[in-house]
């Protein structure tokens, strides 16, 4: 079992910056890789960026390619997504997922960008 913990969500004006942590503990050591997802409502779940974890291989959504970066820091077995240029169309609850063998998810984190 992995347990993740987000943190980092809130209240942002348009064109501001946020940061998201998401803190891995359990059974961390087979994970593969990291990231996050996000929900807004009345729509489906969506990709936002993910990182390998051995490398630094990184992948985005085309939504936020170069406003977003995804980063990790092994030693803490946490993964942060910088955001900046936020948008209102951001506006979602963010997930953190981690590979390790099946799929984890975290309570994920709300994000408001207000126009």
């Amino acid at each position: 079992q992995v347990q993740l913990v987000e943190s980092g969500g809130g209240l942002v004006q348009a064109g501001g910056s946020l940061r998201l942590s998401c803190a891995a503990s359990g059974r961390t050591f087979s994970t593969s890789a990291m990231g996050w997802f996000r929900q807004a409502p009345g729509k489906e779940r969506e990709f936002v960026a993910t990182i390998r974890w051995s490398g630094s291989t990184t992948t985005y959504a085309d939504s936020v390619k170069g406003r977003f970066t995804i980063s990790r820091d092994n030693s803490k077995n946490t993964v942060y997504l910088q955001m900046n240029s936020l948008k209102p169309e951001d506006t979602a609850v963010y997930y953190c997922y981690a590979r390790s063998g099946l799929v984890y998810w975290g309570q994920g984190t709300q994000v408001t960008v207000s126009s």
